[in-house]
């Protein structure tokens, strides 16, 4: 009797094996993984070569670091920043315009305002 009990668990197991467990995994396989990310460089001013203040890191977009300048989001290459003690710098010439592109672009996927007396769409939807 136990002998059958086992072979039944051994056989259900090896079934639930094939069909639930043998999906593909290609679409984490293709994700390039970011490099040189470390979360402490999060929440750090940044100066450029200079020693001029930019702003203040707030993210991670793949390998862009987005810093926040004001009331504008820029965005660097990570191979172009060099973590410090307390700040980060950008290495070699600033290209503001460039920065402002990649800095739009994550604030427009992943960036949403609030307004300040506009209702959250949940409560609006309810009433």
């Amino acid at each position: 009797m136990v002998l059958i009990i086992n072979i039944v668990l051994m056989t259900s197991a090896y079934i639930g094996n094939i069909f639930f467990f043998n999906k593909k995994k290609d679409e984490t396989e293709t994700q390039k993984p970011i490099e040189n990310v470390d979360p402490s460089m999060i929440c750090k001013f940044v100066v450029d070569g200079s020693g001029k203040k930019i702003g203040e890191s707030v993210s991670f977009d793949h390998d862009v670091l987005i810093i926040k300048a004001g009331t504008l989001f820029l965005g660097v290459p990570l191979k172009h920043v060099e973590s410090g003690e307390k700040t980060l710098m950008v290495k070699g010439i600033f290209d503001f315009t460039k920065a402002y592109e990649l800095g739009e672009k994550w604030r427009k996927e992943s960036y949403r305002e609030m307004k300040k007396h506009e209702p959250p769409e949940e409560k609006a939807k309810r009433f």
